[in-house]
């Protein structure tokens, strides 16, 4: 039993008559969704949801899920239940008629046209009969329709005139009573003055109870009107309490400020405002319960075990959102615990528990602490709140580390669970930890053992040691872990194809530190190079030549281990007078097979000497994965 904002009632949608059912099966595993609410109402098995921008009605379990929809309610914009909770009814202004649903299935029982072009809008069920209203800011009024009678034509003008001298201007705002389901509230929404009456429909007429004329006494405007459960009261724009009596309304109190609210049979108000939505019990100042959400429509369950609740989510919808233990005051419990500590010394924990429902007297307070000796947590004595809600205890860490205290209220009749931590870093002493070959070179695919020495601990005697290669290709890598010999020693061999930092890494334990140390070691270029195209090998006194025609080109054919971009130098030197001179150096590129091969223009003359190598040289050649590696020199002679 509920109302709809004033937003719903100004946006309708045009869209086609044709009704049919999407989806009765199983729930599915989707969250229901709407674009722009259109009515939200719950029975003690479902929620319903209007969606006008869709023109569609779904109906999700209690937990929000999904469980079928019908298309084709063009514009929809307020939906209400019978009594029973077995039909659901639908306004539907874009075809201007009242649809019946089975709330079971959401198949189709009736549609009853209205004879309107201006509704209907907002709709209620009560005295046995659908109650919508319809109109224009300049003329509204209230019809109903009869489900009893299958006969009896659509009434339209049933806002009673007599005693209320204007009646009603525009779409008013609809609600009923879930204790007491005779009566019928009606808020104008047409002028800023809103009137608004109470109308007692339990004969199937509408009948003045209570009528205010919009003079701005009461109210500046009507967005929300409810009927607060078994009293003789309205709830205005979710704030206001007007009390009725003797067919005039005055003022009754009212709740901090909201936007819209509903009113369960509880008693217990759901107010939104803002990114909250809170609970009050009736007549309170002091929420029982907020929940940080916002929410663009709220609707109780039957039995008031939960709000259901309209949040916007990311892609500017909203979603449904069940707002559980709307009973329980959550109280709020701090704990305060020093930063720092010093294991096996006592430390002080300090802390306060306070709620907007009081607590009762006494309460006391469980409390457990968390290290590295106990993981899953320790029981420490209970302690008990003083008058004031504060609390203390003192303790002493036997381990160090992040030591967490988690103090927890179990809850009671008015108060849901709640629990808080806080955390102290507790000293610890500190351990060596070393790994040698920092700084060393080694061959192309030399196997190097690097072993870590890790010095007096508690009880983990555990090390790893990852090996992570220069170059983004190659990821850091665990290549070893485990416990340290008798010597404190754990050995790990890496194959060394690029430079490689090499990190030995004790995690620590209750009493000691934990500890990272990290070398480097380098590793040259894989470099060969082959030549081809010569006719022989000879000495020339104790060094091998390539013997080449003076006219013939040699091809010098270089392989390195490959990597992206990287490139060779080919240095040239020719021999003159007793000394070799440099002829000069260049870059080639290496294919992906990782060689380069390169052709030499052959000098045109007998007697000439020269040598070749090929070098890979870190941060010149391209990248900086192996360390600068010189080829060896190859000895070319140029002959007749």
């Amino acid at each position: 039993m509920r109302s709809t904002s004033a937003a719903t009632a100004l946006a309708v949608l045009f869209g086609s008559a044709a009704l049919s059912v999407v989806a009765a099966a199983p729930a599915s595993a989707a969250t229901a969704v709407v674009k722009a609410p259109g009515g939200m109402v719950a029975n003690g098995q479902r929620v319903f949801l209007g969606d006008r921008q869709a023109g569609t009605v779904l109906a999700a379990n209690h937990s929000g899920t999904v469980l079928a929809s019908v298309s084709g309610v063009s514009g929809v914009s307020d939906l209400a239940l019978s009594d029973d909770g077995a039909t659901l009814y639908a306004a539907a202004p874009g075809t201007h008629e009242i649809v019946a649903l089975d709330a079971a299935t959401l198949d189709v029982k009736a549609r009853y046209p209205v004879a309107t072009d201006t509704g209907p809008v907002h709709v209620a069920y009560a005295g046995g009969k659908v109650w919508f209203s319809y109109g224009d800011q300049w003329d509204g009024d209230l019809g109903s329709v009869d489900p009893a009678n299958v006969d009896a034509p659509v009434a339209l003008a049933q806002f009673p005139k007599e005693g209320t001298s204007v009646g009603m201007w525009g779409q008013a705002l609809l609600d009923t009573d879930p204790l007491r389901p005779g009566l019928l509230a009606v808020g104008e929404t047409g002028l800023s003055t809103g009137s608004m009456a109470v109308l007692d429909v339990s004969d199937g007429t509408a009948k003045l109870t209570a009528w205010h004329n919009g003079d701005y006494s009461l109210n500046h405007g009507i967005g929300d009107i409810d009927l607060v459960a078994g009293n003789d009261q309205v709830l205005l724009n979710g704030t206001d309490r007007d009390a009725y009596a003797d067919g005039r309304f005055t003022k009754a109190g009212a709740y901090p400020a909201g936007h819209r609210a509903d009113i369960g049979r509880s008693g217990l108000v759901a107010q939104s405002t803002g990114s909250k939505v809170a609970v009050y019990r009736p007549n309170a100042t002091q929420p029982v319960r907020t929940y940080s959400t916002a929410a663009a429509d709220l609707a109780w369950a039957p039995d008031s075990s939960r709000i259901f609740a309209l949040v916007p989510n990311s892609t500017g919808g909203y979603s449904l959102k069940a707002l559980t233990s709307p009973n329980l005051n959550v109280p709020t419990l701090k704990v305060n615990a020093p930063s720092t500590a010093t294991r096996n010394k006592k430390l002080t924990v300090t802390g306060k528990i306070s709620a907007t429902v009081p607590l009762p007297e006494g309460i006391q307070l469980s409390v457990t602490r968390t290290d590295l000796d106990s993981p899953n947590g320790k029981a420490l004595p209970a302690v008990k709140v003083k008058a004031d809600g504060t609390y203390s205890f003192t303790n002493t860490p036997p381990a160090g580390g992040k030591v967490k205290y988690t103090v927890k209220y179990a809850g009671d009749a008015t108060h849901a669970p709640v629990s808080a931590s806080d955390t102290v870093e507790v000293s610890r002493a500190a351990t060596k930890l070393s790994l040698n070959n920092n700084g060393k070179l080694y061959g192309y695919g030399a196997d190097v053992k690097f072993t870590a020495h890790l010095g007096t601990t508690y009880k983990n005697r555990t090390v790893e040691i990852w090996a992570n290669p220069y170059g983004s290709d190659k990821p850091n890598k665990l290549i070893k872990s485990g416990k340290v010999n008798s010597s404190g020693n754990l050995s790990a061999v890496v194959d060394m194809k690029r430079d490689t930092t090499v990190t030995a890494v004790f995690k620590g334990d209750a009493r000691y530190k934990p500890k990272t140390v990290k070398v480097t070691a380098y590793a040259k270029a894989k470099v060969s190079t082959t030549v081809a195209k010569h006719y022989k090998k000879a000495k020339i006194g104790s060094t091998t030549y390539y013997w080449f025609h003076k006219n013939t080109d040699p091809l010098l054919t270089t392989t390195m281990n490959y990597y992206a971009g990287r490139q060779q130098r080919f240095d040239l030197q020719v021999y003159h007078q007793g000394k070799w001179y440099d002829a000069g150096s260049e870059y080639f590129s290496l294919g992906t097979n990782g060689k380069s091969a390169v052709t030499l223009e052959a000098p045109g003359q007998a007697g000439i000497k020269a040598r070749m190598r090929s070098a890979y040289i870190n941060g010149s050649s391209g990248d900086n994965v192996n360390s600068t590696t010189y080829g060896t020199w190859k000895y070319l002679y140029f002959s007749n």
